[in-house]
Parts: structure tokens; sequence; C-alpha cells
């Protein structure tokens, strides 16, 4: 037997358990076979570079390089777009009486939000909106710029937050930006007293872990918000001990921020609200509050495909991708074109070619040799288990059969130790080890604290192994997923899929759904047979596909890719690039905004013109 370790296995596989990624110091030949010198030099590269950042003689050059993009590339300057507007974009905001729009950046030093945020206010105020902005000016002790890398002495940033270092370089440069356009900017610490500030700190300090998800002061959940500030800040699943601080500092944070909001709102009368995220803190309670107010909300992010965006009405769009209606969709007639252009998308994001958000850019695609080398058996049926990065939107979904990713994990390995007939890969998120925050708490850890020795027919691919996942899952009679959205694709591939948490297959007519324990073991007992009827389910899987990703994900001509985060920038010249009829995508987006029209771009019938 072999204990799974949570960073590179044991050397050798012996029964009844396996797990080591295919970075372990054993069988070199094997290891050779499986992965290339540019896939070992980027897996080491990212690793040294994680290293790197966490020691104190590196954090005045990180500070020193973000001082220098938040006072330069970081934030769109739009002063030479006005100078050349000729006095147009003055009238533009004098004549502007429309409803009126608060764009919630709060923070400042979020340059992919900004960037957006910053097109918005123009493209708004070019289409008649009274546009208003709100920024935190360093009056919050946690936020979304802080996180467990910057801030490793918990207790001191319990004590001192980010103000210190991150807070400067995060208000006065966002402020400084937006200033030309001539806006209204709302300082959040405007709508908090000193008294109120202590009143706080002495509530917070009094809390218990154990029951902050729960708490919800006059209808504003800012002990979820808090909670998933707080893991998000760790990197983390779940809590540990020492990191109570933390989530102080967030609780804090949360009740202040529902504070301010509710005064902001309450002397001006908002018609609609734009937040990215609309998650964690402060974006989570500042659209809770702003929701409860009878303020329309519109919230954003990033899209996977290059110069493409996620909008939603009312709430984040990890909770209405979910609640969608399946009339928005599963009507739509697709021709042979479209379906040509979906399956060349689909078959893209193996590499990530035609997205700017993505976790493997150069996969290895020989799933033979990767099974030689790990010792799968070709000819017994494969399962594929696909995790998330476990501290990512850490929020509730009442339908869930588990009460987290973690302990969903853990039992599916157990209940796989009684079905010999089968095997089980489970494939890491990539993200745990690519993505723009890497995971302090990863699948091959938390099985290597709750199982120890995997069984035989159990097989763990780590975040930091080259295998595609696709190609994984290609060889499954069906996968198995909690959340993930590669849901979508797999049964667009013809691939049965089982959602034990909240992935947004659920509700879709398409997928084997649990909705608890009983019910989860079920679907998994008939496996290797699809543990649901597949007739007609690829071509409902691939209107649905289309729709997500060409539809709900919305281009945006001005939105240009970069290396590195945030994946894009700005790019106009002139207003009237922005201006109505300029950009269906920006059109279908401040319609969305102002009338409360569906965040759908009719890709059906315009294509967007990037690519595919």
């Amino acid at each position: 037997m072999r204990r799974c370790s949570p960073t590179t296995g044991s050397t050798r596989r012996r029964s009844p358990g396996t797990c080591a990624p295919l970075l372990d110091v054993g069988d070199r030949d094997q290891r050779r076979e499986a992965l290339s010198e540019p896939m070992i030099a980027e897996a080491l590269e990212k690793a040294l570079r994680r290293r790197l950042r966490a020691h104190a003689w590196a954090r005045p050059l990180r500070l020193e390089r973000l001082r220098r993009q938040a006072n330069g590339s970081g934030h769109f300057d739009w002063r030479g777009v006005i100078a050349a507007s000729g006095g147009r974009w003055a009238e533009a905001v004098r004549r502007a009486n429309g409803p009126r729009v608060l764009i919630a950046t709060n923070v400042g030093i979020n340059f992919a939000a900004t960037r957006m945020d910053s097109l918005l206010a123009v493209a708004l105020t070019l289409r008649g909106a009274r546009v208003e902005h709100v920024l935190c000016n360093e009056a919050l002790p946690a936020c979304m710029a802080a996180d467990e890398s910057w801030y490793s002495d918990f207790p001191r940033f319990e004590r001192h937050g980010p103000q210190r270092d991150i807070c400067p370089l995060c208000f006065a440069p966002a402020a400084a930006r937006l200033a030309p356009l001539g806006l209204p900017l709302n300082r959040l610490g405007d709508f908090v007293s000193a008294d109120e500030r202590k009143e706080v700190e002495g509530w917070a300090s009094t809390m218990d872990a154990e029951d902050v998800r729960d708490l919800v002061i006059e209808g504003v959940p800012v002990g979820e918000a808090a909670l998933s500030g707080a893991l998000r800040f760790l990197a983390r699943g779940t809590l540990p001990l020492d990191a109570r601080p933390v989530l102080h500092a967030y609780l804090r944070a949360a009740r202040l921020t529902a504070i301010a909001f509710a005064r902001l709102v309450a002397r001006r009368d908002y018609d609609a609200a734009i937040l990215h995220h609309g998650i964690y803190v402060p974006q989570g309670v500042a659209a809770s509050v702003l929701r409860k107010s009878g303020v329309r909300i519109a919230t954003w992010f990033p899209a996977y495909r290059k110069r493409c965006f996620v909008f939603s009405h009312d709430d984040t769009y990890h909770r209405t991708m979910l609640t969608e209606p399946t009339s928005r969709w599963e009507r739509l007639d697709l021709g042979p074109g479209q379906l040509a252009r979906l399956r060349r998308y689909l078959d893209s994001r193996r590499t990530g070619a035609h997205d700017w958000i993505s976790f493997s850019r150069r996969p290895d695609l020989d799933f033979h040799a990767f099974a030689r080398a790990r010792g799968i058996d070709l000819e017994k049926p494969i399962i594929g288990l696909l995790t998330n990065v476990f501290w990512d939107a850490q929020l509730h979904y009442p339908a869930n059969a588990f009460s987290s990713m973690r302990e969903w994990l853990v039992e599916t390995v157990r209940y796989f130790a009684g079905r010999a007939d089968l095997q089980l890969i489970i494939r890491a998120h990539p993200a745990e080890t690519t993505g723009a925050m890497p995971a302090r708490e990863t699948a091959a850890s938390i099985l290597a604290a709750a199982i120890g020795e995997l069984p035989a027919n159990v097989f763990l691919v780590d975040s930091s192994e080259a295998i595609s996942t696709y190609v994984i899952a290609r060889h499954c009679r069906a996968c198995i997923i909690f959340a993930t959205k590669a849901g979508i694709e797999l049964l667009a591939m013809g691939i049965p899929v089982i959602a034990a948490g909240e992935a947004w297959v659920r509700g879709k007519g398409m997928a084997g759904e649990a909705e608890d324990k009983k019910g989860y073991f079920a679907l998994l007992d008939r496996l290797p047979d699809p543990p649901c009827d597949m007739t007609g389910v690829v071509e409902r899987a691939e209107r649905y596909a289309f729709h997500f990703f060409f539809r709900r994900m919305i281009p945006v001509r001005a939105a240009v890719e970069t290396a590195g985060w945030p994946p894009f920038d700005i790019r106009v010249d002139r207003l009237a690039e922005v201006e109505a009829g300029a950009d269906p995508g920006l059109d279908v987006i401040c319609a969305g905004i102002l009338e409360g029209a569906p965040f759908e771009y009719p890709a059906e019938r315009l294509n967007d013109g990037f690519e595919l």
C-alpha cells in the first residue's frame, strides 16, 4: 500500500492503493514517458514562483511592482479619449438624465474591475444614465485585495489589515484615474462613524467561528460573505483554528460594508447597480444590501472566452446559472454553422486556444502513455471524478447532496473501495496549481488526511500534472462532478454525468442529479451503465453549451487580451467606439443594466467576429 502525499505522493504503486502524481520522484522512466521537458519546466517555474512570493524579502519587491501598476498601466487612462472628444464627453455628462446607476467597484486595486467598470461608466453615460462610482477609501479591515501570501501573520492582520501597505495603493490611484470622467465618486468610509467602527470591532471579536456561516443581520448574510472571504484569503476550503483572527477581520469588514451601503442607498435613490463578482467581501455584502433596498443589481465576471464577460441579474452568476429557466435556451434552433462553431470551440478548450482564462495551456494529450505509466487497465471500466478549487465561491446551496466538496470527495473514494469492478480517476482541478490564487488545501492533501492509502482501483491525477482533463474524460464511461462547469462540455461530448453539488448542469434535464446522499449512491450503483437516460442528451447539451459559451459570454470589442492578470485591457481611442450601436455586445450589456433586458448575446444570428 502507499500513502497519498499532499505534494508528490510515494515512489511506487503497491496494492491496494495509489495516488502518486506524474511529478513524483520514483519511477524515472515512467515519469519521462509521461512528461515532456517543457511541461516539467512549466510546473517547476510555477512552484518556484509561489515559494518566492512567500518569502519576507520578496514583499517589498511585490509592493513596488503593485505601486507601479496602480500608478501606471493598471487602470485605463481616459484622458486622451476625453481630450479627443472636443467637449462631447462633458456635454454627455451634463445632459445625462436617465436611470441613476451606481458602479460599486469598491476594491480599486482590482485592475480588471476598474478597467471594465470605467468602460461601463462611459458607455452608460453616453446612453443617458446618471452614473456614480463607489470605492473603499482605506476603510475596511479586510477585503478581496488581501490574501495569505501578503499577510501570513494572522493576529497582525486582524490588528492592522491591509491599511499600512495595500490600501494606499488601492484607493488613491483608482480615484485619480476616475477623476477625469467627472462623475460623482462615493467613498465607503464616509458612511461609517468612528463609534460604529469601535462597536463592530468589539462585536466581531466575540463571534464563534461555528456560528458565522448562518449569521444574518437585518436581512444581510454577513456571515456567509465573511466566511467565503476568509476562505478565499486562506485559499482553503475549511478554516484552520489559527485563522480565526482572519475570520474576525472579514466579519468586521462585512458588517462595516453593510452599514456603509445601507446609508449610501438611503441617501440616493439608485435605479441600478453594477458589481464585479457579487460575492465575498465587500462585493457580496454590497449586493445583498442593494438588493434588499430594491435596487436592481447586475454582477459580472470575465468569461473563459477571449474578450467576453458574463453578466447576471440580481445575484452572482454562481447562483443565477443554476436557476436560469431552461426556456432561455432549449428551443434554440442551431444550424450546421452554429454547431460546427460550437464543436470547434469545445475542441479548443483542451488547450485554451480561444480562451483568456485557461488553466492548462500545454496539456499532455497521450492518454495511453499516461495510463501505462499509472497502471490503469484500459480493459476495465473507468469512471472520472472532477473536483473544483476547494476555497472558491464557498456559498450555501440547499440542493447539494453533501455539506461540502471535501465530504463528497472522501465518501466517494470510500464507496469505490468496494467497487473492484470499476476504476476511478480523480482529476484535481489544475487551478489548484495554476490559478491566480494557488490553493493551500488541495484534493491530494484532503485525501492524504482522510484516507491515507487509496484503494488500488482509485487514481489521483494531481493538479500539477499535464495530462488533459478532456482526454481523461473521453476514456470514461461516466464522470462525477460537484460544481465544475466542465459538466456542460462532458455532456455535449456524450459522456454521462452525475452532479452531486452546485453544477450548472443541474435542473437542465441532462445529468444524473442527486438531492441527498442516498440518491447519490444509488446513481453510483448504476455504474458502469449510464446513470440516466442519454436519449437526446447530446443535442440538448449542445444547445445549452451554445447558450452558455456564445450567448451568456458577451463579447466586448474594447476588451483586448493581455499577458498575465488581469487577462484584458481596454482599448478605446474615440467615444464613438462605445456609444450606442457601435458594439452589439456592449449594447446588450447596457440594455441589461438600464432596462433589465436579458444578458444574452444573439450569437445564433450574430458572429462576434473575434475567432471561430
